[in-house]
């Protein structure tokens, strides 16, 4: 586990599962810069700067909480990759592992202020909403998804022990994510000048968002515990845009066009087509939103390729 040192205006001790991850990195940033002091619970055990734990071994998650001790949680730990060829090992890091965590926070003698669970928007599936709300009923097209509404229905059995919110954030991105997620392995197209990309499906179209606009939207959150708990909440920009716009976008960032080729092997079974987020829950929970502009997120992107990072 690693502690980062305080601010000089501490908020509380913030524990962040997945810390070290994507996500987790810009999170950390911003409770940083809020003021609070974070403790990275890492579950990779073989991580060089955290001793890191197995979130499916309850006795290490037990002990790692004991003495964490943490003022409040942020539970990004998990299997993201829509495409993860091992579904057993989605269901248990996802459901079975967060249940681990559950469970030790629960044991505490004084239980955490907040617990956040980021789940997905992919739960709501091929939704015949234009916009989707949180009152939409989930219907879930592929394993990780299950996974994820799974997770969800699990947590409910805590929420009379612990402060309990759920969020689910639509796609998003940004510099450092994985070449497997599809925006990184457009952008790298780009920065290498390649003249030729295969795809599956173009016409899709996402709710992009930009991982620093999630990680801001989770510290808002915490702060706004007293409103927040025991509530779904979408992360979401309230705007879709195509693969096939994305791909302009890049064309005129970096001043070429390239020829795109739908290959059959990338076009995924039950592939949801739209998915458009209602962000108004979490605009009346924290306030205005600092939505970032899909065009900004790809041009810092391509300004800063994954390999340096």
């Amino acid at each position: 586990m690693n502690v980062t040192r305080p601010s000089e205006t501490v908020q509380g001790r913030v524990l962040v599962t997945g810390h070290r991850g994507f996500t987790g990195r810009f999170l950390v940033d911003k409770l940083e810069a809020a003021g609070y002091i974070v403790q990275g619970l890492c579950e990779r055990p073989d991580d060089r700067d955290s001793p890191g734990i197995d979130l499916l071994d309850r006795p290490a998650v037990r002990r790692a909480i004991d003495a964490a001790r943490p003022q409040a949680v942020v539970h990004l730990a998990a299997i993201a990759f829509v495409a993860h060829g091992d579904a057993e090992a989605m269901y248990r890091t996802n459901v079975v592992g967060t249940r681990n965590l559950l469970e030790a926070l629960a044991e505490l003698d004084v239980a955490p202020q907040a617990v956040l669970l980021a789940s997905s928007a992919n739960i709501y599936g091929n939704s015949a909403r234009e916009v989707i709300d949180e009152s939409v009923e989930p219907s879930p097209a592929n394993d990780y998804a299950v996974s994820k509404l799974a997770m969800e229905y699990m947590a409910r059995l805590w929420s009379d022990r612990l402060p309990l919110v759920v969020t689910r954030p639509f796609n998003y991105t940004g510099v450092g994510q994985t070449l497997n997620f599809l925006l990184p392995k457009i952008v790298s197209h780009f920065q290498r000048g390649e003249k030729i990309i295969e795809l599956g499906n173009i016409d899709v179209a996402r709710d992009f968002q930009d991982v620093r606009f999630v990680g801001d939207a989770y510290t808002r959150l915490l702060a706004a515990r007293e409103r927040s708990i025991g509530q779904i909440v979408n992360v979401c920009s309230g705007v879709s845009v195509s693969l096939t716009q994305v791909i302009a976008m890049m064309q005129e960032i970096a001043g070429y066009d390239i020829e795109v080729r739908v290959n059959p092997a990338f076009v995924r079974g039950h592939e949801v087509a739209r998915l458009t987020g209602d962000n108004s829950r979490l605009r009346d929970l924290i306030g205005e939103l600092d939505i970032i502009p899909l065009r900004t997120t790809l041009e810092w992107m391509y300004a800063n390729p994954t390999s340096i990072i």
